[in-house]
């Protein structure tokens, strides 16, 4: 108590400095929401006096520091952004804010307000009534719309919406007439209302990053404008009258798909047209693979798993953000595509040495399906650090998996490919690949990522032409250092070549590898160099030094090879090279990892289980702080790409639910090292916690091996606890005043059934277990279910002693009227997403996927597959 009130004070007497001038600026101080609302107690009148109001919406507090903000009669500027904390990518984290009080409206001084950063899907109609607002900055939201009612700001001169997800701007834009800067960049936008050559104020208006393709003509009537930014759109046309705007002095019209421009653009001499295909034409190859002009656009629901293409063609967005495209004639028939998004198995994902899985695996249905023109996918993967050696490619399965000739958006994180036929695909980033065809007349190969390393193929080598890949893996000397723990070891890049032929060369092949680092001709020690050539599928690394003629240069070191393989040059005084470097190798492939176990702060008994690379445990247990609390990360461990691992709950503690990933009580996890390698799982005790806390723990046991990994490497520790890799403490708190009590049992619901046997169903028990992982937030839930507001009050009302009742209460009454309604489950998942409850979705998920196993599985096994009863009637037919 002494600390909080010597806090209070510290924070009263920084408010001299704060409320000096009428301003308070507190985003820039940790906690800053805190001491607002301490100052609100502490200096309440001096407080009601400030001007200007600056708040961290990243903070807790923020939504109990909104209810106090229209009290502030006097504010002319208020600052309410996000932004302030980053993920582990560096990615600024919105902020908590997602709408306003209507009270809001008393701020009739208002001129200045940005809500930047923040979770906004619509604009609070409250913003409109502003009516002495100037400026608006609303960018870096969600907004999918703005209301008719923004044109009621008639005052407006700046207007920020960048980085939202508009699509459309209402008519009522138009009347904005005092607006003179407009920022509309990178949305959705696809047409432009008429209405916005009224805005004859504005000198400055960014429409770029955006999908527009025309424009209205009605932009010539802005006559104020000095820049118009129209690049990186999809503009097939442009207008001419621009080039008449009086004051035009900037018209930015870069990377559209312009293929003429009127000639008063050209001779614009204000306007850029780089990136554009200006008066090319295609060749009959390339309109085969060009993209149609108009397609019709449809963007699937979480609950849509399945689609119809017809001859016109269409794009298909999924909501994972996986588009398809199908040009017009890709299908002659009516075809319907299904599509799966799968969590990897590394016993169907096969991934090669070094690579990095960054997708989940997507499943285009009907297999084998053939288009009669190319199909388009863009995937979008996980950011891989930056790392010249390594690049991004997609991947099909087709009997083996195999790569597909990939284009990299690096600003939408998005591989693209192009297909006639449907599976399985992955992005995946692999070692670099430089690849050449070696005619009879010979040919070079250089490795991009170090141009030192060469291969020469003389004439003669082969007598037809084979392909030729190279790879090279660098490793730098201190992390040689590391692994070896020997300062005096150092290696040369690690070559790998492979061939398409299992011939050999009919004449020897030169390579030539660089020293290692500090190593030149004038202080090298033969006696000390060792060449290494590997053998790939049991990474056993033999020492050829005196089966090769080694020549050396001031710089390289040259040899002569008949076959392809791995080759590594190492500078060591060891005796058994071959030995440190299969270790060495193996320690490359390896992560360093630790295990993460974090409670729910607002319920303890649902558990965030993460598996995560050293790097980023930092940034990941930051971004966690705010909703969850636990032990400590795990010591480091170490794993491959691809490992099975488990988590058991032990000492008292058990999983609820029945999952479909729990195998003999433990949860199953896959890792790869740059996807989330995280689950949420809920848990009980039976001991009784009304009198104390239960003290249990969470372990994390291996389980199998890539199958790329080699015997040799797959030992595990000696001995009982040859499996177990950490173990971190979960504590169950004692109850104190349990929210959903005793009555909750004691209640009696009639037995209830929610979808049917082949989509699987939810059953009165299971909507029990679901509302005890419910809390204070079940209006939003019930709302969101599409429940009235009339229908809450009454039921918070009759029940208003009694959290459990009235939780219980509104979600049976939902269910009850929704019993027979198609789609019911799945409008209670998205309830549970829009609420921000996804571990009571994923939950829901997983009892209706395990559902739909136990239906197939009891028709299989009394043969009422809908195979057995084709057979039969073919039978009974006969």
């Amino acid at each position: 108590m002494a600390e909080l009130l010597s806090w209070e004070a510290d924070t009263s007497a920084a408010a001299e400095v704060y409320l000096a001038d009428n301003r308070l600026n507190l985003d820039v101080y940790p906690n800053g929401t805190r001491h607002f609302l301490v100052l609100c107690n502490a200096r309440r009148e001096e407080l009601l006096q400030i001007e200007f109001l600056r708040l961290n919406c990243n903070e807790e507090e923020i939504s109990s520091s909104l209810s106090i903000i229209p009290e502030l009669r006097q504010l002319k500027s208020l600052v309410l952004k996000g932004g302030h904390l980053w993920d582990e990518y560096g990615m600024c984290l919105p902020g908590l804010v997602t709408t306003l009080p209507v009270e809001f409206t008393h701020l009739q001084h208002l001129t200045h307000l940005d809500l930047s950063f923040n979770s906004f899907t619509s604009l609070p109609e409250c913003v409109t009534d502003l009516k002495e607002l100037t400026v608006l900055l609303l960018s870096h939201n969600k907004l999918a719309a703005l209301p008719d009612s923004i044109g009621k700001l008639v005052k407006l001169t700046f207007l920020s919406l960048m980085k939202n997800q508009l699509r459309v701007l209402p008519a009522s834009v138009g009347e904005l007439v005092a607006l003179q800067r407009a920022d509309l960049s990178e949305n959705e936008l696809e047409l432009l209302p008429d209405e916005i050559g009224n805005l004859c104020s504005c000198t400055w208006i960014d429409l770029s990053g955006n999908r527009l393709k025309t424009l209205p003509s009605s932009l010539a009537n802005m006559t104020s404008l000095g820049e118009l930014h129209l690049h990186s759109n999809q503009l097939v046309t442009v207008l001419a009258s621009l080039a008449d705007l009086p004051n035009l002095s900037r018209l930015a019209l870069q990377n559209n798909s312009l293929r003429s421009v009127p000639p008063e653009i050209q001779n614009f001499p204000f306007v850029h047209l780089e990136g554009n295909p200006i008066g090319e034409t295609d060749s009959p190859e390339e309109q085969d693979h060009a993209e149609p002009k108009e397609v019709v656009s449809r963007y699937l629901t979480s609950n849509s798993d399945s689609f119809t293409v017809t001859a016109e063609g269409c794009n298909v967005v999924l909501p994972c953000g996986i588009e398809i495209h199908f040009p017009p004639e890709a299908v002659s028939l009516v075809a319907v595509i299904s599509c799966n998004i799968i969590p990897p198995d590394p016993q169907q994902v096969k991934l090669g040495h070094h690579d990095f899985l960054l997708s989940p695996v997507l499943e285009l249905l009907p297999h084998g399906i053939q288009f009669e023109k190319e199909v388009m996918i863009w995937m979008p993967y996980i950011i891989p650090r930056s790392d010249h050696r390594r690049e991004v490619v997609m991947r099909t399965f087709n009997g083996s998996w195999t790569n597909l000739e990939t284009k990299i958006s690096k600003s939408r994180h998005v591989a693209c490919c192009r297909v006639l036929h449907f599976s399985w695909f992955i992005v995946i980033s692999r070692l670099r690949e430089n690849t050449c065809t070696v005619p009879m007349e010979g040919t070079l190969l250089f490795s991009s990522v170090d141009p030192n390393i060469k291969v020469t193929f003389p004439s003669g080598a082969v007598n037809h032409t084979r392909s030729v890949k190279m790879q090279v893996l660098p490793v730098a000397m201190e992390e040689l250092h590391e692994l070896t723990d020997d300062q005096d070891s150092l290696a040369s890049p690690l070559l790998c070549l492979s061939q398409n032929s299992a011939d050999n060369f009919l004449k020897p092949v030169k390579i030539q590898l660089p020293l290692p680092s500090g190593i030149t001709g004038l202080n090298l020690d033969r006696s000390k160099v060792h060449l290494l050539h590997g053998d790939p599928e049991v990474e056993d690394w033999m020492d050829i030094t005196n089966q090769v003629v080694l020549e050396f240069t001031h710089l390289y070191a040259i040899f002569e090879v008949n076959h392809f393989s791995w080759y590594w040059l190492w500078y060591t005084t060891k005796t058994y090279v071959g030995g440190i470097a299969q270790k060495v190798y193996e320690r490359l492939r390896r992560w360093q990892v630790n295990f993460l176990a974090r409670q729910r702060k607002r319920d303890p008994e649902q558990i965030f289980l993460q598996c995560v690379p050293k790097h980023k445990v930092e940034s990941v247990c930051k971004n966690l702080q705010k909703r969850y609390w636990g032990p400590e990360p795990s010591d480091i461990v170490e794993m491959f790409e691809g490992e099975e691992f488990f988590a058991g709950f032990e000492k008292g503690i058990e999983i609820v639910s029945d999952r479909p990933d729990c195998i003999d009580g433990r949860i199953s996890f896959t890792f790869y090292s740059h996807l989330k390698n995280s689950k949420e799982v809920y848990i009980s005790t039976l001991d009784d916690r009304k009198t104390q806390a239960v003290k249990g723990q969470v372990s994390f046991y291996r389980g199998s091996l890539p199958s790329n990994i080699p015997e040799e490497a797959a030992r595990k520790r000696k001995g009982p606890d040859s499996m177990w890799l950490a173990t971190l403490p979960i504590k169950l708190p004692k109850q104190k005043t349990r929210l959903h009590n005793e009555s909750r049992k004691e209640s009696s619901y009639p037995p209830l059934n929610l979808g049917d046997e082949e989509t699987g169903y939810l059953t009165e028990v299971n909507l029990l277990s679901i509302a005890r992982r419910i809390g204070p937030e079940w209006q939003n839930i019930g709302i969101n279910l599409g429940l009235t507001y009339s229908q809450l009050e009454r039921i918070a009302h009759n029940h208003r002693d009694d959290l459990g009742k009235q939780i219980l209460e509104m979600l049976f009454t939902w269910a009850r009227c929704n019993a027979n309604v198609s789609g019911c489950i799945s409008h209670l998942i998205e309830a549970m997403k829009e609420s921000d409850r996804e571990d009571i979705a994923e939950e829901i998920h997983s009892i209706i996927e395990l559902g739909k196993k136990k239906y197939r599985e009891s028709i299989y096994r009394v043969g009422l597959s809908q195979e057995s009863s084709n057979e039969d009637s073919a039978i009974a037919m006969v």
